[in-house]
């Protein structure tokens, strides 16, 4: 129930997490290591009189599981790139099902023997619980960490991926596992029973968030124009699918089954499809805004859930001293589990797999040591009964106590050991060293920084607004660093790595471009979408040293939703041959226009002098391939145009009046900022121009 009390707990626990931010740097441990802390002073204080409020807000499964877990699940998924997470589909799928199963029975088997070597009897499937839920590692704790220090952006990725869908496997494990320990095990009815349910809990939420992200991701199309809609369709999208998922589960019934749908897996799957497939449906000025909130809200659940672990510390039950060596064998056994379930089952991956899609030995280290543990496994926890029971259970303990201790035991564990150490752990095994092409980019970027920062510097002092001895000054201290970057070049060996950097830069110019005519409808979705997919497979092919990669191909086979859409519209919705030219005639104007875009500022480049990391041999390499794709577009939209003059030369009209549009926008939202016109005069003219 919401009280004042209670709602006061809340707001106080967002504002001392958003201070907490301006902490980290002085503590010198990670910002969800800090939150637990401050739980914990927050949970010895609410034993005082004056701050007793905080006593009445605490983690609810219901909070977690509705709310607050949703929320952290899409903001994960909506970001991942589901093109690179196909290129590691097979090892994110033996990590998240394989090693988790292995963690679970390594857990359960050895946690069983070992207490009842320390004299406490605990049955099989009680610690098989523990072992399901405790396996389960925390995206949002560790990637914040793998971002921070520099990790490998493969590793990060499949780390990601695998603490992703292994929530899934772990919840869906647990559920079965939790249902035996209610009612008994019965054979091969159960194992059966169970598992159909776990299938069908994998293949079911699958579907389930296909159709669902499908679904949205149209909604959002629809209503693209309208920014506040977009936004709140997503929100609504991550909430609504775990919800509803969770319903169906219980009313699924065929012959004597019940089917369960994971929410954890549709909303994951819902997140990734709108994240990817459905993000070009998004309004240009909305997408930005909606990654801030998304951030912003897996920031707000993130900071509450830490900070309630930490008042869990403190008003956990206990048996009496012999409780810390329960929870120390606890430690020991997770952490071994988790290596097993690492080397082994990675080391027979990486025995059969090409060579490129190997996992080398110090990314196996750190997938082993930076398992920590968070959000879900609390949750798990919290969904057991109070009244579970068993018998014999000679504990003073609940099972749900007994097992909530030793999860909190094994939280505090890898926050306090694992996660301080993690930076220092990388380090040593050279995970955040700058590969040959980051360093390439590095000094590119910080020659066009000093660059910048010279000209801008000449053009304040001939305007007067700094004196010449400043000038000089600020000069120096930029033509300096300007040199220092530039100093790379001077190696042969970069050549090739240098004109790496600039495709894609200009590559990064082409999507910048692109996706301002897609703002102003310049483009439609199919052309929009086409010109993407060859610009990012372009990117790929250019990132792995491919400087000529085919330019005819438009998508592949990782691009999963991509293809199903694809699949769909040929099965419902033809094409007609008009609208085939109408899209290439749209496509290769867009096509000499974004290569016109990338021309005019290597071109200025090239007349400022900056040669920096931009070599003349490279500048005019990739200049003179621009040409050529700006000539050829040229010529075929020529063509096209010249099948039927006069529908072209309307369609180029129309076009015309979209892209003067976008100067009358821009001006009017200029005018307003400076606040030349009233908000009401704003809105008007804004209508006006929209009609035309």
């Amino acid at each position: 129930m919401l009280s004042i009390e209670s709602t006061l707990a809340i707001f106080a626990m967002l504002g001392i997490s958003s201070i907490s931010l301006f902490w980290v740097k002085w503590a010198k441990i990670p910002h969800t290591v800090l939150l637990v802390c401050i739980g914990i002073v927050i949970g010895i204080l609410s034993y005082i009189p004056a701050f007793s409020f905080f006593g009445q807000f605490s983690l609810t499964p219901e909070l977690l599981f509705y709310l607050l877990l949703p929320t952290l699940i899409f903001e994960s998924a909506y970001n991942i790139n589901v093109r690179r997470m196909v290129e590691d589909t097979p090892i994110i799928l033996i990590l998240s099902v394989i090693s988790l199963l292995v963690s679970t029975a390594v857990i359960g088997v050895a946690l069983h023997f070992a207490l009842g070597l320390l004299g406490f009897s605990i049955p099989l499937i009680v610690s098989l619980l523990f072992g399901a839920l405790i396996s389960a590692t925390d995206p949002v704790a560790v990637l914040a960490l793998f971002k921070e220090y520099g990790a490998p952006r493969r590793l990060s990725l499949i780390f990601e991926g695998e603490s992703l869908f292994n929530d899934a496997t772990a919840v869906a494990l647990f559920l079965v596992l939790l249902e035996i320990a209610r009612f008994g095990f019965h054979g091969f009815d159960t194992v059966l029973e169970g598992a159909v349910s776990f299938t069908s809990m994998m293949i079911g939420g699958v579907l389930f968030g296909v159709i669902t992200g499908g679904v949205f991701a149209k909604l959002v199309g629809m209503y693209r124009e309208n920014e506040v809609a977009s936004i709140t369709l997503t929100i609504v999208l991550a909430h609504v699918t775990f919800i509803l998922a969770e319903v169906l589960s219980h009313q699924l019934v065929i012959g004597s089954f019940h089917l369960f749908l994971s929410p954890i897996i549709a909303t994951t799957v819902a997140a990734l499809l709108m994240g990817n497939y459905g993000r070009s449906k998004i309004h240009p000025r909305a997408e930005e805004f909606i990654e801030k909130w998304w951030g912003q809200l897996a920031f707000l659940a993130n900071s509450l859930i830490f900070i309630l672990i930490g008042v869990l510390f403190v008003n956990i039950p206990t048996l009496d001293i012999s409780m810390i060596t329960v929870v120390l064998v606890t430690i020991l056994i997770v952490a071994t589990a988790r290596a097993l379930s690492i080397y082994p089952v990675v080391g027979l991956f990486n025995a059969v797999a090409p060579k490129e899609q190997k996992v080398p030995s110090a990314w196996q280290h750190l997938l082993s040591w930076g398992s920590l543990r968070g959000a879900l496994a609390v949750t798990m926890v919290l969904l057991i009964p109070d009244n579970l029971s068993f018998e014999p259970w000679n504990l003073p303990l609940s099972p749900k106590e007994f097992l909530l201790s030793l999860t909190v035991g094994c939280i505090a564990a890898t926050l306090f050991v694992k996660a301080t150490t993690i930076q220092k752990f990388m380090r040593r095994l050279k995970l955040d060293a700058l590969t040959h092409i980051e360093k390439i980019e590095a000094e590119e970027a910080r020659a066009l920084i000093h660059h910048e920062a010279k000209e801008r510097v000449k053009r304040y002092e001939e305007r007067g607004y700094i004196n010449p001895t400043t000038a000089q000054e600020l000069y120096h201290v930029h033509e300096t660093k300007y040199k220092e970057a530039c100093k790379i070049m001077t190696h042969v060996d970069t050549k090739t790595l240098a004109l790496r950097v600039l495709r894609m830069y200009a590559i990064g110019i082409e999507k910048k471009h692109l996706k301002e005519l897609y703002q102003y409808s310049e483009v439609n979705e199919t052309v929009f979408r086409r010109l993407a997919g060859k610009l990012q497979l372009q990117l790929e092919a250019v990132e792995v040293g491919e400087l000529a990669p085919n330019t005819s191909i438009h998508t592949d086979e990782k691009d999963i939703f991509e293809s199903l859409a694809t699949l769909l519209k040929k099965l419902f919705a033809h094409e007609t041959a008009e609208e085939k030219t109408d899209n290439l005639y749209l496509y290769y104007r867009a096509q000499t226009i974004i290569s016109r875009k990338v021309l005019k500022e290597l071109q200025a480049h090239d007349a400022s002098n900056a040669e920096h990391i931009f070599t003349k041999e490279a500048l005019m390499h990739v200049i003179e391939l621009y040409t050529t794709f700006k000539t050829q577009s040229q010529k075929k939209m020529g063509d096209i145009a010249s099948t039927n003059p006069k529908r072209y030369q309307e369609l180029s009209h129309k076009l015309a009046v979209l892209g003067l549009k976008k100067i009358e926008e821009a001006t009017l939202r200029e005018l307003y900022e400076r606040q030349l016109i009233t908000p009401k005069l704003f809105i008007s003219l804004k209508e006006e121009i929209a009609k035309g």
